[in-house]
């Protein structure tokens, strides 16, 4: 069953004095899509990176199924935890597609026929069949993002988090990542400032600017109020404008 996540009164610095999280709190439900939107410098991947512990909370916390993210829960939440980087580049390091994805159920200790399951069901899903012997850094970025991802799905994580999933990608692309973000059953964050695909897939969204959740709630309710896009930097009227200009 996916896991729920638990973020109360997080803080975090990398420079002392210069918070980039400030008392950051939020609850994400099982097996929800929840989008977070922002503009640049808003602290939406410094967030993300502490649901697996690459990040730890210097002060508040992070839960995930009700397992505070700490030193000592490290494995274990990593094995909950799958996180997709926004350059598949810093996530493939391996020889070949195969080795890539078979890298993460080797590291938790599965055995070799379980690892190769995984494997199988992960090029499966990611419609890389073919692709096991290929190396990773010869593809072409989809195929990269597409490798990356099946190394997450291979641990089968109770929750993906996914950062700036829909960069770089051209239009059929980003159709075919939504479908297959809409099919996951896992619990979802997705971080990014592509509006419109994000809004496609998520339940609610969170808006994260200079390091604090100005409002979170349904995407209807949240896009609906204008003064707080505009305030935050995504003021969405330059899309509205365009498709009542050559749609309606």
């Amino acid at each position: 069953m996916p896991a729920g996540i638990q973020i109360k009164n997080l803080n975090f610095s990398y420079i002392p004095d210069k918070p980039v999280l400030k008392n950051v709190s939020v609850e994400i439900n099982p097996g929800e899509k929840f989008g977070i939107i922002g503009p640049s410098g808003s602290g939406k991947s410094t967030l993300l990176l502490h649901l697996n512990g690459i990040l730890v909370a210097q002060q508040g916390q992070v839960e995930i199924g009700g397992i505070r993210v700490e030193k000592k829960t490290l494995p274990g939440i990593r094995k909950m935890v799958g996180l997709v980087f926004q350059n598949p580049d810093d996530q493939l390091f391996n020889p070949t597609v195969e080795e890539d994805i078979a890298f993460g159920p080797l590291n938790f200790g599965f055995s070799s026929e379980e690892v190769a399951r995984r494997v199988q069901n992960a090029l499966k899903a990611m419609n890389l069949v073919g692709f096991e012997k290929l190396v990773s850094h010869h593809l072409s970025l989809g195929e990269r993002k597409r490798v990356a991802l099946a190394t997450v799905l291979a641990i089968s994580p109770e929750v993906i988090a996914f950062d700036e999933p829909f960069s770089s990608l051209d239009p059929e692309m980003v159709m075919q990542l939504i479908n297959l973000i809409n099919g996951f059953e896992a619990t979802l964050v997705i971080v990014s400032q592509s509006f419109l695909p994000l809004l496609s897939c998520c339940e609610r969204i969170a808006v994260l600017n200079k390091g604090e959740i100005m409002a979170a709630g349904p995407v209807a309710e949240i896009i609906k109020d204008k003064a707080l896009m505009r305030s935050s930097g995504m003021d969405l009227s330059f899309y509205r404008n365009i498709y009542h200009e050559y749609f309606n």
